[in-house]
């Protein structure tokens, strides 16, 4: 051998690890099946809750699989894809997202004893990807249509969705504020119903109890008065929404005004106070009696408003000034002078109240609400955070029902039926593919198993009546967690939304293909501390320079 033909090429940089092949698929599986095997124990109502600490030291109690993977600090690339799957499933359905990435973790267990008999990755996915396919098409097979604004089915659908919460002892209360939100917002589209959460304004407030938090039919501010003289209740209110500060703007250049004498002094301040003045005048002209601006309100304008007997609020957000738009029918205006009767919304009451520590504006008794808001309320502050996710994930169900009106009964049973009309449909398939689709079926399968071992229940057991009972035609037979029995959940009332079940089967499927397409990790060597403190000085040096010119 030449001299020459024994010198390595070197192509990555010094420090760069890599993994290929088998070796590479293996701690990818291994990464995202530790992720999928911590939320197991978190998944439906029998589930247990995870107690995560950031690195601040406050803490979250729950059992939201969204929740649990934000709040985990996850390192792994493979494992943060499955995090990634969460994120999308929540942002899509809201609701799924454990049972999104347990199927995940499934999926990549059972493929990886395919791979152990030497059968590609691309066979596996191919034969994953026709799984899926059929899989959908026989939740559409199976699924009920319902009427989009039948309350009962709304309210075991929100309910089904709350049960596997911390919170799930106050379900049926919870359902009952989200689905009366829900239906006060909803509005009509040519293409059908529509229902934007952005409407449902969710305030919370530490103290007292869950059942004790209410749904406003209008919106709640969490701002205070900005007078001690303005009154603190306006019935019949005539409200004006200003999008400009009720104060003297300052020029945009710089300009200097030489003065000689006081008079001249006085003489400015008074020109000033008379410009307020003359917009306090304005606005009381149309006959506005609430005023609540998006930005500042001067001191001396706060002082002429008192004087008016108008309640006014400053620096609400954007988002909360739009709610208030549609809740009392006002538009938001741009400049003090474009303001008429026709702009003022109109609300029943707005009233400034104590709520636990702070204080709080309501605006209620809208004639025609199209915002709404619920004041949640809660012993500590950990309760009232997990009822907001639980009454998100509530409200995210509740829309997805309005939007696509198709339900599925819940505790497993889509999954099985799934599972026994997939191992009919491998039989007609080529053969390695048969065996990917026979996987497939049994990682699906996994989903009730889970169910029943959180449940205490013995999973063999469980899994041996559900498919004698599917094979039976019981479609609808599925694990019964709160009884530990197999039974009907349809007559049960556990429903879940079509489309939540679908977009699961979706999201874990499409991140097990991609987790197994990878067969080589080539990851870059972390920098040293002599390379950070340089770089952090050089950015330093940049800032200083950008500062100077």
């Amino acid at each position: 051998m030449s001299a020459r033909a024994s010198i390595p090429a070197l192509i990555l940089k010094e420090g760069t690890s890599r993994t290929v092949g088998k070796e590479a698929r293996r701690t990818n599986i291994l990464a995202a099946r530790v992720i999928a095997e911590a939320l197991a124990s978190s998944l439906g109502p029998r589930g247990m809750d995870k107690l995560l600490v950031d690195s601040f030291g406050s803490a979250t109690i729950t059992g939201d699989g969204a929740t649990i993977l934000k709040e985990m600090d996850v390192q792994h690339p493979a494992a943060k894809m499955l995090v990634e799957v969460a994120k999308a499933q929540d942002d899509e359905v809201g609701d799924g997202t454990t049972t999104a990435v347990v199927l995940a973790g499934e999926l990549l267990r059972v493929a990886s004893e395919l791979l152990d008999q030497e059968i590609h990755p691309t066979i596996v996915c191919d034969g994953y990807k026709k799984a899926l396919d059929f899989a959908l098409s026989v939740i559409d097979d199976i699924a009920v249509k319902v009427k989009p604004r039948d309350r009962e089915v709304l309210m075991h659908v929100a309910m089904t969705s709350l049960g596997s919460k911390v919170v799930a002892e106050f379900k049926e209360f919870l359902a009952d504020l989200a689905v009366e939100a829900a239906l006060y917002v909803t509005e009509e589209i040519d293409e059908g119903l529509k229902l934007d959460l952005d409407n449902v304004k969710v305030e919370k407030k530490k103290g007292k109890s869950i059942e004790e938090s209410v749904l406003i039919k209008g919106v709640v501010l969490d701002k205070e008065v900005v007078h001690p003289d303005m009154p603190k209740r306006v019935e019949n209110a005539k409200i004006a929404l200003l999008d400009c500060p009720l104060e003297i703007e300052k020029p945009e250049w710089s300009a200097k005004i030489h003065v000689t004498s006081p008079e001249q002094l006085r003489a400015f301040l008074d020109q000033e106070s008379e410009i307020l003045k003359e917009m306090i005048e304005k606005i009381a002209s149309t006959g506005a009696n609430v005023v609540i601006v998006q930005k500042g309100i001067d001191d001396l304008a706060q002082h002429y408003l008192a004087k008016k007997g108008i309640l006014a609020v400053r620096r609400v957000k954007r988002s909360d000034m739009e709610k208030i738009a549609r809740a009392t029918g006002a538009r938001i205006v741009t400049s003090v002078e474009d303001l008429s009767p026709e702009d003022l919304g109109t609300a029943g009451l707005v009233e400034e109240r104590k709520v636990g520590e702070d204080k709080m504006v309501f605006i209620e008794q809208c004639p025609n609400p199209k915002a709404v808001t619920i004041l949640l309320r809660g012993g500590a502050e950990h309760i009232v955070d997990e009822a907001e996710r639980a009454l998100h994930d509530a409200l995210c169900v509740i829309r997805n029902v309005i939007r696509d009106p198709k339900i599925l009964a819940g505790g497993g049973a889509p999954e099985m039926e799934v599972a026994r009309r997939l191992r009919e449909f491998a039989k007609k398939l080529p053969s390695k593919e048969q065996l990917a689709v026979l996987k497939y079926a049994e990682a699906v399968e996994s989903i009730p198993v889970i169910l029943a071992n959180n449940a205490g229940m013995d999973p063999v057991d469980a899994l041996v009546e559900l498919r004698s009972r599917h094979e039976k035609g019981e479609v609808w037979a599925g694990v019964d967690v709160l009884n530990a029995r197999i039974a009907n959940m349809l007559e049960l009332n556990v429903l879940e939304p079509a489309i939540v079940k679908k977009q699961t089967l979706k999201s874990a499927t499409e991140a097990a293909i991609m987790i197994l397409r990878i067969d080589d990790i080539i990851a870059a060597a972390p920098p040293k501390e002599s390379e950070k403190k340089g770089e952090e000085e050089k950015g330093f040096e940049e800032e200083k320079e950008s500062e100077t010119e």
